[in-house]
C-alpha cells in the first residue's frame, strides 16, 4: 500500500513540476511582448563618431574644382577634378569628367 502511495505521489509531483516548468519557460516571452525594451541613444554612437574621410560629415571642409592634363599611354586627357581639403589637412580628389585632348 505504501509503495502505491509513494509511486502515486512521485508521479503526481512530476506532472505538476512539468506544468510549472512550461509556465516558467513561457513567462519571459509573454513578458517581453507586454513590456518591450526601448533603447534611446543621444549623440553619435561608438564607431559613428567623426569620420575625417567624409567631407559632408565635417564642418570647415573646403571644396574647389580644377583641371589637369594627364597622360595615359599615348593618349592625353584633360580631367576636371573636385578637390576637398579636410580640416585635418588631408585632401581628397574625385574625377568629375575626363576628355581626350589629342
Amino acid at each position: 500500500m505504501r509503495k502505491i502511495l509513494v509511486v502515486g505521489i512521485i508521479f503526481g509531483s512530476s506532472i505538476l513540476g512539468l506544468g510549472a516548468a512550461e509556465a516558467i519557460a513561457a513567462t519571459p516571452a509573454s513578458a517581453a511582448a507586454a513590456d518591450p525594451q526601448i533603447r534611446v541613444q543621444i549623440g553619435p554612437g561608438g564607431r559613428k563618431g567623426r569620420r575625417w574621410n567624409r567631407p559632408h560629415m565635417n564642418r570647415g571642409a573646403r571644396t574647389y574644382v580644377t583641371t589637369r592634363i594627364v597622360g595615359n599611354g599615348r593618349n592625353r586627357y584633360r580631367e576636371t577634378i573636385r578637390v576637398t581639403v579636410l580640416p585635418n589637412g588631408r585632401t581628397m580628389t574625385q574625377v568629375i569628367s575626363r576628355v581626350r585632348v589629342r
